[in-house]
């Protein structure tokens, strides 16, 4: 089964080699996938720095770090932060749920036509 880390890594250093440190963690087959990360130590490696991949960013900017960063950047009040984090996170919730819906609305949708097919078939 997949479980990744994430780790900060010297770019020079081969893919699978020696790294700096294991900053988190990501787990595919969760149902919704399961990303832990070390928010203090992601925003250290940001901040002096560090690259992520763009499966990392995209896993990293899920959590809402880089958005809560952006804000800090532009010298927001750490309770407006705490605010909008917390909108943010209701908007994020209501976006994973709308896809979840078309998705299963595409599910029924395809089954309905396989039906409808099968049917048409065993008629003819």
């Amino acid at each position: 089964m997949p479980f990744y880390q994430i780790v900060a890594a010297d770019g020079r250093a081969p893919r699978d080699g020696k790294f700096l440190e294991v900053i988190g963690h990501y787990n595919p087959t969760a149902k919704p996938h399961a990303v832990t990360i070390e928010r203090d130590r992601v925003a250290y490696w940001l901040n002096v720095g560090a690259q992520p991949t763009a499966t990392v960013h995209s896993l990293i900017r899920g959590t809402g770090l880089l958005h809560e960063m952006n804000m800090k950047r532009r010298g927001i009040s750490e309770t407006e932060i705490a605010a909008q984090m917390e909108q943010w996170q209701q908007k994020e919730a209501e976006r994973r749920q709308k896809r979840l819906s078309v998705k299963l609305r595409r599910r029924q949708t395809k089954k309905a036509a396989e039906a409808a097919a099968a049917a048409g078939s065993a008629e003819a």
